[in-house]
């Protein structure tokens, strides 16, 4: 009974330990700077949006190299591995990968882009919404 007690234990700790880092959540370009002393050489989540005319991505699709901005500050990305197909400049990303400190540089091995137009509500035209009150009576 103890035996089953320490195995049941040990699978618990492992498969905590194991999904602990799944369950990071991401943090914005200027929480990361603004924590860089203590993040630095710690894997890290940061969103952010590339900055416009920044992006430079490597002729085979194996690299890219960009600013992440904040409201306040940018940081310098370089993100190696597969790519997504529709990564461009002035798009929300989050990277994953590992801080440098000196210089305050993200390696990203990870980028996920957010692509907010898919959630946006539908919008309908006032013009095409019927509020006579024939409609209100449901005649």
């Amino acid at each position: 009974m103890v035996a089953g007690a320490v195995v049941v234990v040990t699978i618990g700790y492992m498969a905590y330990v194991g999904a602990s880092s799944s369950w990071q959540y991401y943090m914005t370009a200027d929480e990361c700077l603004a924590n860089a002393a203590q993040a630095s050489g710690h894997r890290v989540r940061v969103s952010g949006m590339i900055a416009a005319g920044s992006l430079q991505i490597a002729g085979d699709a194996g690299q890219a190299s960009f600013l992440l901005c904040g409201t306040a500050a940018h940081l310098p990305v370089i993100c190696t591995g597969p790519l997504p197909d529709d990564l461009a400049g002035s798009m929300e990303v989050v990277v994953e990968g590992r801080l440098e400190s000196a210089p305050c540089l993200l390696r990203g091995d990870k980028i996920l882009t957010r692509c907010a137009s898919k959630y946006e509500s539908r919008r309908v035209p006032a013009a095409a919404i019927d509020t006579s009150p024939a409609r209100e009576r449901g005649t």
